[in-house]
């Protein structure tokens, strides 16, 4: 006997053991041990410290694009600013275009399947059968004194090594020469940069992203960010200032980051007076070049070159799109501290659509975006169409969505449009509150597809927007095949890309800002993090941290499910018990061991379950509370005016069960009998003493005839079959979802 007391004892200990050393098996632990800890340099509030620190490098560029050959050459002065405590012996580089060199080809791929049938294009993504030159040719690295640096260069990163350590709080300049060929964008997959061709009248498109050597971002929390550029996994980078020559055909238009600063050199007169008219124009766009003038402009391949000039100050990335073909349009967008110079550039192939619609839309972002973190700090705010992408840079974005022989059809449009208000919102996350896009896509993707989908929803409501219904197929999917949020951006599958980093962080924010911390809370929280974070590198710690900081709300639990599991939500309403109350005076002593006191159906029956109301309610009898019951109070409870006030009420004693594994704030509608409804919501607490069960119980006045869970569909359930009592076996969105892939 003392073996197994000592046994059950030992096991017990062992289990309270357990449950101490992981509690991150608790759906209700902190996750203080899966996030970075506090810092010197971030505090446990998700603030940047005064010691805070981040690196700089400034940079001077001249470029030029040689339209014969295709060919981009640049040299560049990059001064690089340690401010981190630390001495560094040598400097990391990025060199993204290296990606696509022969050789590297699989180095990118997101998708390596064969079928036993493929269209032509689906073959050269996977084989280049037509190949083409890419990558780099470093001409030199120099230090400020012209001396050569050594180099070793790994794929997409480049490390210089330092003639003698960068010592903290000391700058160095660095010297480079470069060239690569600018890659066609129709020949490979993810081709968010290169030339677009137009063969109907022989003139490019060219779209200038990732283009110079790039310094890698230097932290607090990891070192060198020199993880290789494998496509998916976009880019951390550096602030800094950056003076841009760029030189290209006469005739060409340059849409880039930053101030022009020689319009009167590359402008015509015309040119430069609609330009300046633009920057008060604040009821539409104005043209400044137009159809008839592009058309014109498409005729000449001047053999001349032209430099344009632009400066930009605090970006953490320059890019800019050149041709002849570009019509261009522009309209102030005042904000609220701020006006901003809002512009499209586009082909004629774009119109009548983006003429009519892409300025537009990169007005609602702004506002929008302003509204929900801080005004738009930044001069201009660019729209660029091109075809099958949309990438972003600081001040200009690559937008696909195109009508083809000037139609279009109404959801190609809306897609279209709710790219530009993607791409343009993404000068917030990531271009300004700076997070690693190469490790934690979401903070960037996610965060950004929040605010994204609330201006689609708020400025064009007919349009489809991302709700908790979206991610209901996703988050019903193989869990042998899922990951959570918290994947580095490259470990995730392609096909789940989309649904992983854009869409279920954005329906998490959604869940927290109109169910489980209320609008005006969650709004004050989300600012807050724009605010602290910007032109600064945050973490998901920052952002978890600040969240709970600002809001006096525990969401651990939040966090921990669903951004760090593949879990789902599927809460089943398994039973409803509808009681009365009985009046009577006999004392409970008296009763004792009998079956006065009815606890409903399973009492004598088990295995019964009520299946709807029909059986009408059972009957508890309430009776006087012996002595005994009360322990050491003297006071008395006003016993008759407690049954008075529960005589003739209806009591219903809900049971649900956790199947999916979340835990969610449960929101209960109930019906009555006289056709009228109420609704009751519990937080996630509730589940805090038993993650997989709870029982509820609720007064009414009024008789139920139907009680459902989630009517509104705010919590993504995967599952609405059970739902309800009674249960009416209504389909689910994911049973639909499957039934019409089936047709």
């Amino acid at each position: 006997m003392r073996r197994i007391l000592f046994l059950a004892t030992a096991l017990c200990f062992y289990s309270f053991l357990n449950a101490q050393t992981q509690p991150w098996k608790g759906k209700f632990e902190p996750i203080d041990n899966m996030i970075a800890p506090p810092s010197m340099y971030r505090n446990a509030s998700g603030a940047p410290t005064k010691a805070y620190w981040q690196q700089r490098a400034d940079y001077r560029i001249k470029a030029t694009i040689d339209e014969n050959s295709n060919t981009l050459s640049g040299e560049e002065i990059i001064t690089y600013y340690n401010n981190s405590p630390d001495d560094l012996g040598y400097l990391w580089i990025q060199l993204e275009q290296n990606v696509n060199k022969k050789g590297n080809e699989d180095f990118g791929a997101v998708s390596n399947k064969m079928k036993d049938s493929m269209n032509t294009r689906q073959m050269q993504f996977l084989t280049r059968t037509l190949d083409f030159p890419a990558g780099y040719t470093i001409k030199h690295v120099k230090d400020a004194k012209n001396l050569d640096l050594k180099t070793l260069v790994n794929n997409t990163m480049m490390k210089v090594k330092l003639n003698k350590p960068l010592k903290s709080g000391e700058s160095t300049e660095l010297s480079i020469a470069w060239s690569y060929p600018i890659t066609d964008r129709s020949l490979f997959k993810l081709s968010r940069e290169g030339y677009e061709y137009f063969p109907e009248d022989d003139n490019t498109v060219y779209l200038m992203g990732h283009w110079f050597p790039r310094m890698a971002v230097y932290n607090d929390t990891e070192g060198w960010q020199n993880q290789q550029f494998q496509k998916l996994g976009e880019f951390a980078l550096e602030f800094g200032d950056y003076h841009v020559e760029i030189t290209v055909p006469a005739d060409h238009v340059v849409a880039a980051t930053g101030i022009l600063e020689n319009s009167t050199a590359v402008l015509s007169e015309i040119q430069l007076d609609r330009f300046n008219q633009a920057k008060t124009a604040f009821y539409k766009p104005m043209m400044i070049i137009t159809k008839e003038e592009a058309i014109e402009n498409e005729k000449q391949k001047s053999k001349k070159l032209k430099t344009w000039k632009y400066k930009a100050e605090n970006v953490r990335d320059f890019s800019f799109a050149s041709s002849r073909k570009f019509l261009w349009d522009a309209q102030a967008v005042k904000l609220a501290t701020t006006t901003v110079l809002a512009m499209s550039f586009y082909p004629k192939e774009g119109l009548p659509v983006w003429s009519e619609e892409s300025t537009k839309a990169i007005r609602q972002a702004l506002e929008v975006y302003s509204e929900a973190t801080f005004d738009y700090p930044y001069p201009v705010a660019i729209s660029v169409n091109t075809s099958n992408v949309g990438i972003e840079f600081p001040m200009i974005s690559f937008n696909g969505g195109r009508p083809k022989n000037g139609k279009i059809s109404k959801r190609a449009k809306q897609q279209m449009i709710s790219t530009i208000v993607h791409e343009v919102g993404h000068n917030w996350f990531p271009m300004i509150i700076s997070s690693d896009e190469r490790k934690w896509m979401w903070m960037d993707e996610g965060l950004n597809t929040f605010l994204h989908q609330r201006t689609i929803a708020e400025r064009y409501p007919d349009a489809p927007s991302v709700t908790p219904k979206t991610i209901v197929p996703f988050m019903s999917g193989n869990k042998n095949i899922l990951r959570p949020i918290m994947t580095t951006s490259d470990n995730e599958l392609f096909s789940q890309f989309g649904y992983n980093f854009y869409y279920k962080p954005t329906v998490g924010l959604q869940m927290l800002r109109n169910s489980i911390i209320g609008k005006e809370l969650f709004d004050e929280a989300f600012k807050e993090y724009a605010n602290r974070w910007k032109y600064k590198h945050p973490n998901p710690a920052d952002f978890f941290r600040t969240l709970e900081d600002a809001t006096a709300t525990d969401l651990d639990w939040f966090f921990k499910g669903w951004f760090f599991t593949t879990d789902h939500v599927d809460m089943e309403l398994s039973e409803v018990k509808w009681f009365t109350v009985y009046e009577n005076q006999t004392n409970l002593e008296d009763q004792a061991n009998t079956s006065q006191v009815k606890l409903g159906s399973e009492e004598t029956n088990p295995n019964a379950k009520e299946q709807d109301f029909s059986n009408g309610p059972e009957v508890i009898n309430m009776v006087d509370t012996p002595d005994a019951f009360y322990g050491q109070f003297v006071s008395r409870l006003d016993e008759p005016n407690i049954r008075k006030a529960l005589s003739g009420k209806n009591i219903y004693e809900i049971t649900v069960k956790n199947i999916g594994g979340l835990v969610m704030p449960l929101t209960i509608e109930w019906g009555f009998t006289d056709g009228s409804s109420e609704t009751d919501t519990l937080p996630a607490e509730i589940w805090r003493k038993n993650e997989y069960k709870i029982k509820k119980t609720f007064i009414k006045a009024k008789e139920v005839s139907k009680v459902n869970l989630d009517p509104n569909f705010e919590f993504a359930d995967t599952n609405m079959n059970n739902n309800s009592f009674p249960n009416t076996e209504q389909e689910s969105d994911f049973d639909v979802f499957k039934n019409k892939k089936g047709q």
